[in-house]
């Protein structure tokens, strides 16, 4: 079995925020959405069915931990999760805040436009504010 490894376009399209116990949260660098991605951090994972019962139960609890610190940093209006894997086929979920009335309301996220990077600082400034969060929550 071949170690835990990032797909490059993954990590080129997100920074670290922080490792939580089965995955690692990453930031998306697109300005236009507050949105977190969880990579389980196990090799060879493509769908959800990849891992195990305890596993996907885990990820479940990821899921709403992050959510709910997103919502808490963000005050969004609605929290998106999916996991969708038709551009990288590498296990991930994404966990968006959504506004109405913001780049891509009320569609979805993906194919909608252009990524506008954050300004300098700010995506590091924003990923240590949420995991500055993470064991409040917890």
């Amino acid at each position: 079995m071949q170690p835990f490894s990032l797909d490059p376009r993954l990590a080129a399209d997100s920074l670290a925020v922080a490792d939580l116990p089965l995955s690692s949260l990453r930031l998306m660098r697109d300005s236009r959405f507050a949105w977190l991605m969880l990579v389980p951090r196990k090799p060879d994972l493509v769908e959800l069915l990849d891992l195990t019962e305890e596993e996907r139960s885990q990820l479940m609890r990821e899921i709403a931990f992050v959510g709910e610190i997103l919502k808490a940093e963000t005050g969004c209006d609605k929290l998106n999760v999916g996991a969708l894997g038709n551009m990288v086929a590498q296990l991930h979920v994404h966990v968006i805040a959504r506004f109405s009335g913001d780049a891509a309301w009320p569609g979805p996220v993906w194919g909608s436009g252009t990524a506008v990077p954050y300004p300098a600082g700010a995506a590091e400034a924003l990923a240590l504010r949420i995991a500055e969060r993470l064991p409040k929550i917890a």
